[in-house]
Formats: structure tokens, C-alpha cells, sequence
């Protein structure tokens, strides 16, 4: 007689500890589950629900005695923060603590650019005081408590006009600043060691190219965005736009690309290889752009808008994934991303620097396993039913402030009646008439070589 027995192991079945999970095997047939996907559906639907309930982006404020006018990040240490003001003070500040390690004296003007060296170990300062000052930085002692003291600068550097930008070149001891015109310094020489200048009667903002070092560009008073090549001493080519932009970002894991934050409410992604169009368009603010930052994997970016508030868009996305606000945040005129990517930096002109979560419903601390493993299931189940309209309408939904929501409701209405005058002029008009430009060519006034 044969006899059907259940053979298992008693260990496996066993726990070690009273505060153990229970182990459940689970049947994956899916003739046995018929209602599978109703409930996934119901877990995405509390998924994106509790994202918005547990969505505090907020984490601190650094008080300032003046305005922040801009803002560095430490390229070999995460917990270290360079800002600078409208009085001509700089602070280097211990972000997890939130205390001021230094305060760099010397500036008399307003500091107008900050840039950390490759080692992390020194940084240079510009301002409209026509100087340029070298500093030595320190690292965060272990000993908790307050630790700011005064320090002054290792170096000065005078320049013959006022100073709008500086960034440091990413691997050797060679620093551009932005002015009269675009001047490359060498840390051992006091005079300018090539300059560059191409119509342009300011130079507002300059930026090295993360993958291709020798590679620069810079934005003019002009409405231009130059391109520039240290190797051959020259520009290479010159964008001519309808309005002025005030910062451009290079993409550090695409040494092609950059995006520049514009007046015009835009950001533009072009290619540097092919300047007639742009690659990609970031609408949502309802003012002017200020300045960008890249995150050091080149996914996304944050920009910081004259319209008081700080997005997030995807590097390839025409909308920002998300929007940042406080009642009591002016205008903002710079931002950066940590090391990591986890955090958002903005200073505004209510004389703070913010500290902000880059992922909005993130848990800070320690996470266990299984919180980890929950929180990557919630995830998962959200981007797989991101298309159902309930769940879509729940994950898109911002609260904006009053002023911004007016403001975004009458750009739309202008919008659409631009777009319905164009088609009815196009309808009454001869085949072939009018040329409609599209939205990435638009703004695109010239290309220079």
C-alpha cells in the first residue's frame, strides 16, 4: 500500500526567536489568484496616497546676515557646503550638524560665484569688489559643538572690473571667471592667463564641462551662449537666442550636452554638435530661471526660478517631477544637488540657505530590510500603474502657492490663444505661406562659428 506523506524540515519551519516572522509559502498559480491584479491596483492606489501623506521635503534653514547669491558644493566630501552673500560674506557650513565651520573675510562686495577646487581642499571666490581670493578649506572636526572662526584668504587676484561667475577647472589648477569678458586664471600666475571675448559686453555666468574638462561655456549680456576650447585657445561656436539666460549646467555623464535656464520662464537642453534645436524643452516656471544644477549621475537636475519656488525635472522630461515652496522663501538664486543626489541646496534672497529632500517622501535615518524592501514594492507598483488616471491624477497633483497657480493659468490661456490665432491664420492664409517654427527652434535667433 503506498501512503502519501508531508515530509518537511522542522528547522525551516521553526522560530529562532519569538520576534521572528512567520515563513508563508505561497502558491504562484495564477488560476488560483483571479483578483491578482485588483488588489496590485489597491496597493498602488494607498501607495501613491501615503507618497503625498509622508511627502516633507523640508529638512533645514542656514541663517545668513544678507542675501545668498550663491552656492558650491565640496566635489570629495558630502556633509560640506560653501555659500556666499550680498555683504560680501562666505560660510562654510557642516550640513549635518547645521553649524558655520568658517567664515571667510575678505570680499567687500557682493560675492557673485564660489567654486571648489578638484582635491576639495581649496576653493575661489569672485565678487564685485574686481577680486578674485583663494582659500584653503577645513573638514569637519569630529567633536560636536560650534566651531566658526574667521579666516582669511591665501591668495588674491585682481581683475580690472567687476566679477559676475567664476568655476574651476575640473582637473587642473586653472579657474575661468565671468565679467568684462571670460578670463582663465592659473592658481600660480596673478594675471590672466588667456581671455576670451566674442560681442559680448558682460559675461554673466561660466561653467567647465565635467566630462570633457577643456571644454567650457558661458552665457552674454547679449542673449549668447558661447562655447570654448582651452586646447585651441579659441571659441568654437555661439548661440544667438530671443532672450537672456542667466546659467547653464553641463550634463556630467553626457559630455555633449548642457542645459540653459533662460528668462523666458524655459530651460533648453541642446547638444553642442547640433545647435539648431534643442534637444529637449523644461517648462513650468511662470518667471524667469535663475540657475541649475546637474546630479552627479546626469538623470535629473534642479532649477531655481525668480517665481520663489525650486523644481526637479528629469533630464529628458518637458515638466518637473517636483515642486518645492515655503511661505516665507523669496526669490531664489542658486541651487545645487549633494554628492549623492539625496539633497537639495537653494539660497534666496531672504538671507537662507535650505536644505531640502530630493526625493520628497523619502525616510531619513536608519531603515530596516523590510522597510527598504516596502518601500521599494511601493514603488514598483506605482510605476506599474502610473498610466491608471486615478493613480496618475494622485502622483502629478502639487500644491503651488496662490500666485504661482494665477500666474500658470494665465501663461496657459496666452498660450492657447497663440496657438488658435496660428491656426486660423494658417487657414485663411495660402498653402505653404506661413512656416511654423517648432517649439525647440522657436527661440533660436543665430548660430556663430
Amino acid at each position: 500500500m503506498k501512503v502519501k506523506v508531508l515530509n518537511r524540515n522542522e528547522e525551516e519551519f521553526t522560530r529562532e526567536r519569538a520576534q521572528d516572522l512567520k515563513k508563508v509559502h505561497r502558491n504562484y498559480e495564477p488560476t488560483l489568484h483571479q483578483f491578482q491584479r485588483a488588489h496590485e491596483y489597491t496597493r498602488a492606489l494607498n501607495a501613491a496616497k501615503l507618497q503625498k501623506v509622508f511627502a516633507k521635503p523640508f529638512i533645514a534653514a542656514l541663517t545668513h546676515s544678507d542675501g545668498i547669491t550663491c552656492l558650491a558644493r565640496n566635489p570629495r566630501i558630502l556633509n560640506s557646503l560653501l555659500a556666499g552673500s550680498a555683504d560680501g560674506d562666505i560660510r562654510i557650513w557642516d550640513i549635518p550638524v547645521q553649524r558655520t565651520l568658517r567664515r571667510l573675510k575678505g570680499h567687500t562686495g557682493a560675492v557673485k560665484g564660489i567654486s571648489f577646487a578638484p582635491d576639495g581642499e581649496t576653493c575661489v571666490s569672485c565678487s564685485t569688489d574686481c577680486s578674485v581670493r583663494l582659500w584653503k578649506v577645513p573638514f569637519a572636526p569630529l567633536e560636536p559643538g560650534p566651531v566658526e572662526a574667521d579666516e582669511a584668504a591665501v591668495f588674491e587676484f585682481q581683475g580690472r572690473n567687476a566679477f559676475r561667475a567664476i568655476d574651476h577647472h575640473w582637473r587642473q589648477s586653472l579657474f575661468a571667471t565671468a565679467g568684462a569678458a571670460v578670463e582663465v586664471w592659473s592658481h600660480e600666475r596673478s594675471e590672466p592667463v588667456n581671455t576670451f571675448s566674442w560681442g559680448a559686453d558682460s559675461v554673466l555666468s561660466v561653467k567647465f564641462n565635467p566630462a570633457e574638462s577643456d571644454v567650457f561655456a558661458s552665457t552674454g549680456g547679449d542673449r549668447s551662449i558661447a562655447l570654448y576650447d582651452l586646447r585651441s585657445a579659441r571659441p568654437i561656436r555661439k548661440l544667438v537666442m530671443q532672450t537672456r539666460t542667466n546659467a547653464v549646467a553641463w550634463n556630467p555623464m553626457e559630455a555633449f550636452n548642457f542645459t540653459a535656464a533662460s528668462e523666458d520662464c524655459n530651460l533648453y537642453t541642446y547638444d553642442m554638435r547640433k545647435l539648431q534645436s534643442a534637444a529637449c524643452v523644461h517648462k513650468d516656471f511662470v518667471s524667469a530661471v535663475m540657475d541649475l544644477d546637474y546630479s552627479p549621475i546626469g538623470r535629473e537636475f534642479v532649477a531655481g526660478g525668480y517665481d520663489r519656488s525650486v523644481r526637479i525635472f528629469n533630464f529628458n522630461a518637458g515638466h518637473s517631477r517636483e515642486v518645492y515652496h515655503t511661505k516665507r522663501m523669496q526669490r531664489v538664486f542658486c541651487v545645487r544637488l549633494s554628492g549623492d543626489g539625496s539633497y537639495v541646496f537653494s539660497g534666496s534672497d531672504d538671507m537662507n540657505v535650505r536644505v531640502w529632500k530630493a526625493d520628497a517622501s523619502e525616510q531619513l535615518g536608519v531603515t530596516l530590510p523590510r522597510e527598504k524592501h516596502k518601500a521599494a514594492y511601493n514603488k514598483a507598483l506605482i510605476n506599474r500603474y502610473k498610466h491608471m488616471p486615478e493613480v496618475k491624477r494622485i502622483v502629478r497633483h502639487r500644491h503651488v502657492p496662490v500666485a504661482i497657480h494665477k500666474a500658470s493659468k494665465m501663461r496657459r490661456i496666452v498660450q492657447d490663444s497663440d496657438k488658435r490665432k496660428l491656426q486660423r491664420r494658417i487657414q485663411h492664409s495660402a498653402p505653404g505661406s506661413i512656416a511654423v517654427k517648432p517649439e525647440r527652434k522657436k527661440k533660436i535667433v543665430a548660430e556663430l562659428e
